[in-house]
Parts: C-alpha cells; sequence; structure tokens
C-alpha cells in the first residue's frame, strides 16, 4: 500500500497531464460539442450531452493528445482522434448502462432511465457513427484500422463480459480476454493513434500501444480491487455492485478457486446463482481478503503498470512523460 500521506495529493499527476494538453483539449471540448449536434433530432444531443458532460476525466482521449504531443505532432488530426476516441468510449457507456440496467452513472441518473433504452442504443450508435466520420477525416488508413479494430474487440468483449455473468468456470485467462475488450482495447487505440498521427518511429508506436494496454488492464484490475476493498467516491459507484450484479471479477475468480467447500457453495449461491441476501456481503469482502484474493488482485494491476512505464523508456525525459507515469502510478493509488 501506498504512504497515507500521500492521499492528499494522488489526483496531482492528472491534474499536471491536464495541464499539459489543456490548450488541445479545449478543442477537443469544443470539437465534441460540434459533432453531437443534431439539426432534426434534438434529444441526441441532449442524451450525449448528459453523458458527455457528466464530470468523466477525459482520460482516452488525454492519452490520445499526450501521445501525439510527446512525439511532436503538428496539425489538427490528433484533435480529431481525441474526439473520436471520446465518442466511441461514450457510445459504450451508453450501450453498457442499457445491458446492465444501471440506474447510476458518475453519481447521476443513466440515460436510459431518464429517457429509454431505445433512445439510448440508438444516440450510442449515432456517435459511433460521428467517431468514424471523424477517422476517415485524418486520412489515415492505419489510424482507421487501429480504431475500428478495437471497437470491434470492445463490441466483442462485451458479448463475452455477458457470458462470463454468474459463470464461475470464469478462469483467469478468459476474464484477461473480458478486459482486453472492456477497457484495455481502447486504452491501447487511444495511445497508439497519438504516435501514429504524429509520424512516430514504430519502436515508439509500439511503445505506446503497450503502454495503453497495460494501463487500461491495470484501470480495469483496480476497479475490480476497489469493488471489494475500496470506498464508493474512488471507485465512481456503490461498493460491492459487482457482487450484486454476480459479475465474475478477478477477485472472485481468485476467491473461488482457493476457497473451501462451504466457500464455494457460498460463491456458487450468492454469485453463480444470484441468489445472496444482504448479510453475504460481508462474507464475500471477508472472503476476497482471507484467501489474499484482493492482495493479488492490486498486485496484478501493479505489475502492468511497471510494464505500461518500462514500455516508456524510448521516450527522452520531460514533464509529459513525467506525467503519463505518474498518471500510471495513480491508477493504482487510487484509494491506496
Amino acid at each position: 500500500m501506498a504512504d497515507p500521506a500521500r492521499k492528499a495529493d494522488v489526483t496531482e499527476p492528472f491534474v499536471r497531464l491536464v495541464d499539459l494538453v489543456g490548450a488541445d483539449l479545449n478543442d477537443v471540448n469544443d470539437l465534441i460539442r460540434e459533432r453531437m449536434s443534431s439539426e432534426h433530432a434534438p434529444r441526441i444531443p441532449a442524451i450525449s450531452a448528459h453523458l458527455i458532460e457528466a464530470g468523466g476525466k477525459r482520460l482516452r482521449p488525454i492519452l490520445t493528445l499526450a501521445a501525439s504531443q510527446l512525439c511532436g505532432c503538428t496539425g489538427t488530426d490528433h484533435v480529431k482522434l481525441a474526439a473520436t476516441v471520446e465518442f466511441i468510449h461514450t457510445a459504450t457507456l451508453l450501450h453498457d448502462d442499457v445491458v446492465d440496467e444501471s440506474a447510476q452513472r458518475r453519481g447521476r441518473t443513466t440515460a436510459n432511465i431518464l429517457w429509454d433504452n431505445k433512445s439510448s442504443v440508438l444516440v450510442g450508435d449515432y456517435l459511433f457513427s460521428r467517431a468514424f466520420q471523424l477517422m476517415v477525416e485524418t486520412g489515415s488508413l492505419r489510424v482507421l484500422d487501429i480504431l475500428s479494430t478495437a471497437s470491434a474487440i470492445i463490441a466483442e468483449g462485451e458479448v463475452l463480459q455477458l457470458t462470463t455473468a454468474h459463470d464461475l468456470t470464469t478462469d483467469e485467462t478468459r476474464y484477461r480476454q473480458v478486459i482486453n475488450g472492456k477497457t484495455a482495447a481502447l486504452f491501447r487505440a487511444a495511445a497508439e493513434v497519438g504516435g501514429v498521427i504524429a509520424g512516430a518511429s514504430e519502436d515508439k508506436i509500439a511503445a505506446l500501444a503497450t503502454y495503453g494496454n497495460a494501463l487500461g488492464t491495470a484501470f480495469q484490475l483496480s476497479d475490480d480491487y476497489l469493488d471489494y476493498g475500496g470506498s464508493a467516491e474512488a471507485l465512481g459507484k456503490n461498493t460491492g455492485d459487482d457482487f450484486r450484479e454476480g459479475k465474475v471479477t478477478m477477485p472472485v475468480i481468485l476467491a473461488y478457486s482457493r476457497g473451501s467447500a462451504d466457500d464455494r457453495t457460498f460463491w456458487e449461491r450468492a454469485v453463480g446463482k444470484g441468489n445472496w441476501q444482504d448479510e453475504d456481503l460481508p462474507r464475500a469482502l471477508s472472503l476476497v481478503r482471507e484467501t489474499g484474493a484482493l492482495a493479488e488482485t492490486l498486485e496484478q494491476a501493479r505489475t502492468e503498470i511497471a510494464m505500461a512505464n518500462a514500455a516508456m523508456e524510448v521516450f527522452d525525459d520531460s514533464p509529459l512523460l513525467s506525467a503519463l507515469r505518474d498518471v500510471a502510478q495513480f491508477v493504482v493509488d487510487r484509494d491506496s
């Protein structure tokens, strides 16, 4: 665990990173507002704005801006790609909330509750279309290949996550596939296209892809950890939600595989069958700690961060590189 004295400063790396790409980020926000408009369907900008302007950190588009800036990008195509990444992310969130029947995101009532499921799905589709328009405008077939491939992986990951819900036969390898689709693929693409559009060397593009993939994987593993071992403030939702929704995440996979026969019976009833009671969550929290599952989940996230930062050694030291490394560390220190 990190030194408790550092807790007050853990958001500083992100603030520094935002400051370093601030001018470009303002242009991204302006472009997002312009492109999410619709002359004929006012519900589209209303639903889009409800989620896009709900206080998210814009981490993925900021990765695109930072990667392009790190590689000396000129012009405006990196701004278009950052907006593309945010549109893809927002579209997936709209679809996720419908699939998960979520009622809250980022502390606000979800669009599917305020409007309806059909509107959320269709507006998500609209944002995907806008994303592909922006990709094409850059004129880069390689960028189009990276982001279209990532979009397909994301959709595949969402379907795979559906099949793993309540399925306690899910192992670490299969769950890593879920993480890759659910989170890592877009992080990887966001960083990678920043290098590509800047005309960076292949070793630097590969380093950015590795950084983004490892950062995204660590981000999801850290969320898995926080759902059983963190605070609602750090997680952005209620702790224990994964347990109540029957999600088979890394702490559950490890605790189930290491538990006694009685423990496994508990997991099979509460998560496998979804037959949980209010008093079951404290037992689940106890089991993930006692089996070491919670600690190992966080350790896996920290291993990914080490890989992310090691990959960035191909770049010369700079305030931007330092901020990217510190943001990566922040991912695993959010509630430490």
